[in-house]
């Protein structure tokens, strides 16, 4: 059955996250970093990477087609040591597509849902050797958005606060207060869900058009009524462990909720 794990997470300096690693890590590539003056080199998981390609909104220069061009200038933009630099997102693929639907899928989901909200996307589509059930795709995509030019926009503006008279607000200190604006509404907490949904919605849309049974719901299930508990996702270590024979604790507790719903059902 189509899995249905949809996570998305921050790559930020404060926490030592690096996008040219992330991108090095997902491309399966070498990759040089400006920032730190290293070199990242993860070549030795190009074997698994089934496709990846950059995605540019209308208004980003061609050059950032470069993997390494892009990272780079996303890391220069970044001047604070605590900076967010780039949204990760990591999607199970349905196995029962073939590797030529799911790379379709994945590119016109990432079109969809934030090229055209003006973001760029870099993504790769990994199947393990050790585990060629485990195809999963990663998103790596820049916090910040570009102006018209193609120039990287700050995430934030200052906005001068006033009474309704017009009058400005002062603060203790004097000064007249001001909020800060989010110049896009890419972290809108909304999204979160609203990307979630709408990965399961063009996923079944693909598994139907290609004539399977199987289904995906992006749903928890107590939301879809089902009384029983969920399994944990093992991640690609664990399940290249346990292909191989050995029992991890994840595997064991995944068994033991598999058990305790079996008897639920019962």
């Amino acid at each position: 059955m189509p899995c249905p794990h949809f996570r998305i997470s921050i790559c930020s300096r404060g926490k030592g996250g690096s996008s040219v690693a992330s991108a090095a890590y997902n491309s399966g590539e070498s990759l040089f970093c400006e920032y730190d003056q290293h070199t990242k080199n993860y070549t030795y998981k190009h074997e698994e990477v089934v496709a990846k390609s950059i995605l540019l909104p209308e208004n980003a220069p061609r050059e950032y087609l470069d993997r390494q061009e892009l990272w780079n200038s996303v890391e220069n933009a970044e001047p604070n040591y605590n900076s967010q630099i780039a949204r990760k997102i990591i999607i199970a693929l349905p196995k029962e597509l073939s590797d030529e639907e799911n790379i379709k899928l994945v590119k016109e989901y990432c079109e969809k849902e934030f090229v055209s909200q003006g973001m760029i996307v870099d993504f790769a589509i990994h199947r393990p050797p050790g585990n060629p059930d485990n195809i999963h795709a990663h998103i790596l995509m820049p916090m910040r958005a570009l102006d018209e030019n193609g120039k990287w926009l700050p995430k934030c503006r200052k906005e001068y606060l006033f009474f309704e008279n017009g009058s400005p607000i002062i603060g203790k200190n004097g000064k007249q207060k001001t909020r800060k604006i989010s110049v896009t509404n890419w972290d809108n907490r909304d999204n979160a869900e609203k990307w979630r949904t709408d990965w399961g919605k063009i996923q079944n849309n693909y598994l139907e058009n290609s004539g399977r049974q199987e289904r995906v719901s992006m749903d928890s299930f107590e939301k879809q009524g089902k009384e029983e508990y969920p399994t944990v996702h093992l991640g690609q270590a664990v399940c290249a462990m346990e292909a191989r024979g050995e029992e991890t604790y994840l595997g064991s507790y995944n068994r033991l909720i598999q058990e305790i719903n079996r008897l639920l059902h019962q």
